[in-house]
């Protein structure tokens, strides 16, 4: 496969994310570069830790590796007494101000880098190493970091681009493979809200991209990247079209708090959230039954999802006063990314409370049905 190197604008400056099969070990002179730097620290999670600590601390060392902090990425610790711990921590092993901060994981390891090497001496260089397909396709590009408060999820963080992505399908080879799945949820999204080429392709080869086929991957991956390069160089901040990115997230969000993040890998209520946010549309006449309905039966050949949370029939409103703290919200005013038709989405509000919980607890029904 040939690298592919995307130029992704930001006002603080255009950043690469380079796709290619063993990119990962140049990283020193892709860090290099950047310009001069006091010390690399590596930032890492344990389970990526266990395959890939020793092959990234090797392509490091060249680049000036320092240290190496190994934290805890599950998503009930993406809070804020853990971006204080990497903190402390960063002091102790005495990063300054001009150290460069490798963010090497999943999609949690780089909301929560990201938000500290916005924070941390008021802002140092950000790398990312994104080891999972959400991580790859989505949450490395674009700046957003954040970490999630008990009334809602990514509550608190930044607009803080890294200056660099490095994304290695290698490093996917070794996920297991309930999380691979998850992340193909959100590529299933790019589909939805602006590719129709896109999700055309899917219907036609999810089972292959699911088993991992590399030439599946090498078109799916690069094409999510530019799309997002596309949408976030447009609106980096998130003032309106942006917004589309969060297909399925509203419903996905107030998911995983419910469940206090112990139900769902993101994907998979990512995943739910897209089949609720499609029936949405349906339910209030924006989208066709018929292309709900392939919406739903994509999403669904990505694997089997876990079942839909109980109140979703039973406490439906508990769930709409979750969605309320989605930032998305304005004036108390819940807002919905939904699909007019395959290939485009917008937000839309002044939604019924009555029309969404409906939708829940029709799904809930279906699912419990099913099984």
């Amino acid at each position: 496969m040939a690298e592919k190197r995307i130029t992704v604008p930001s006002a603080t400056g255009p950043y690469a994310v380079v796709y290619a099969q063993g990119v990962i070990r140049r990283a020193a002179a892709e860090i290099k570069a950047l310009g001069e730097n006091t010390g690399v620290y590596l930032l890492i999670s344990p389970r990526v830790a266990r395959r890939w600590r020793r092959p990234i601390e090797s392509a490091l060392r060249p680049a000036n590796l320092r240290a190496t902090i190994v934290f805890d990425d599950r998503e009930a610790k993406k809070n804020m007494a853990t971006v204080e711990q990497l903190c402390r921590r960063l002091i102790r092993a005495g990063a300054d101000r001009r150290v460069v901060i490798v963010a090497a994981g999943g999609g949690v390891v780089g909301d929560v880098c990201g938000f500290v090497a916005a924070s941390y001496l008021r802002g140092v260089r950000l790398v990312h190493v994104p080891t999972t397909v959400v991580a790859q396709v989505d949450s490395a590009i674009g700046g957003k970091t954040g970490v999630n408060l008990p009334g809602g999820k990514n509550l608190v963080g930044a607009f803080y681009p890294p200056q660099l992505v490095l994304a290695d399908p290698a490093t996917l080879k070794t996920l297991p493979p309930r999380e691979f799945r998850s992340g193909i949820y959100e590529v299933v999204k790019y589909g939805v809200i602006g590719d129709p080429v896109l999700f055309t392709f899917l219907e036609k080869r999810i089972e292959d991209l699911v088993r991992g086929d590399a030439a599946a991957l090498d078109f799916v991956i690069p094409r999510c990247i530019q799309a997002k390069a596309d949408v976030v160089g447009r609106d980096e901040r998130e003032s309106g079209l942006r917004e589309i990115l969060n297909f399925g997230h509203t419903f996905a969000h107030a998911f995983e708090t419910a469940t206090k993040y112990r139900r769902y890998l993101h994907g998979e209520a990512v995943g739910w959230g897209m089949i609720a946010a499609a029936r949405l549309g349906e339910r209030t006449s924006r989208l066709a039954p018929a292309e709900a309905s392939r919406i739903e039966a994509l999403v669904r050949r990505v694997g089997q999802l876990p079942p839909l949370l109980a109140e979703a029939a039973k406490a439906p409103q508990r769930l709409v006063k979750i969605m309320g703290s989605d930032k998305k919200t304005r004036s108390g005013q819940l807002r919905f990314v939904l699909a007019d038709r395959i290939g485009h989405a917008e937000t839309v509000s002044g939604i019924p409370v009555d029309t969404v919980c409906g939708v829940l607890a029709d799904l809930h029904r279906r699912d419990q049905s099913s099984r």
